[in-house]
């Protein structure tokens, strides 16, 4: 399967463990410890102790100041730390792969003191409480207090190709930055539609997470509509959508190096 190439905003700069001892303290910049933690998981020089480091630092983070995120540091943070403990724990144990639903569904991130799980930050924050099989059109009635206190205000159907979860049919893996995460989603959109799409006698053959997540996209009339908008197909080039076979091969590879093409 052809996978597309990282469209990935600058990295942040190298992880650092200094943090002033003494004197006022800075306003912590979690959009920023976030790429960070991106960073050390996708740079081999920086895993160890400054991993630990940038995980210490989001694990104690005020949940105030989580909160008062603004919608675009509040989407790029959580896309990070999702990527990020996405890469930290398949780096650590690929094995973990093996049982899917176990891996997304116990925690294995700490943030403003709460452990959460990928499933947790994927359906609950990013998706606006959505259940995981609703098809986009079922919400989750009983999310956690965390959940509801820290999840986007308006969720946004292009997360889908921005989050990685380690399968070789997953969306390539950056790093989002608040002042650039609407344009760098449109890119890491339009780069994941034209890798996955295939288009053959009015059929256009399509990512199976527009079956998983159709709700969010807008049924197929929003699908369609997507397809045409990042100019996979044109305005009268397909009368079918067909679902392509998602490839759960494990590629830790994704994480492995920061720029650059995704591994095939």
């Amino acid at each position: 399967m052809t996978t597309p190439e990282s469209t990935s905003a600058p990295d942040a700069g190298p992880v650092s463990s200094d943090r002033p001892d003494s004197g006022p303290v800075p306003d912590p910049d979690l959009v920023a410890d976030s790429q960070r933690f991106l960073r050390a998981v996708r740079t081999p020089d920086d895993r160890g102790p400054a991993l630990d480091t940038v995980r210490t630092l989001i694990a104690d983070a005020s949940p105030d100041r989580l909160t008062e995120l603004g919608p675009d540091e509040r989407l790029a943070f959580w896309l990070n730390v999702y990527n990020a403990a996405t890469g930290a724990a398949l780096l650590a144990d690929p094995d973990r792969f093996k049982d899917r639903r176990r891996f997304f569904g116990k925690s294995i991130v700490t943030v403003a003191g709460t452990d959460l799980s990928l499933d947790q930050i994927e359906h609950g924050i990013l998706r606006g409480s959505q259940w995981k099989y609703g098809l986009g059109y079922v919400p989750n009635p009983f999310p956690s207090a965390f959940v509801r206190r820290h999840r986007v205000a308006d969720p946004d159907a292009r997360v889908h190709f921005a989050l990685n979860c380690g399968a070789a049919s997953c969306p390539a893996v950056a790093a989002y930055d608040a002042e650039t995460v609407d344009a760098d989603l449109d890119a890491a959109a339009e780069g994941y539609l034209r890798s996955e799409t295939v288009v053959e006698d009015g059929t256009a053959h399509v990512s199976r997470l527009f079956l998983w997540y159709r709700g969010d996209f807008g049924g197929r009339r929003g699908i369609r509509r997507i397809l045409r908008e990042y100019g996979v197909v044109g305005p009268d080039a397909v009368s079918r959508i067909r679902y392509r076979d998602y490839d759960w091969s494990p590629a830790p590879g994704a994480f492995r190096e920061a720029g650059g093409d995704r591994p095939g």
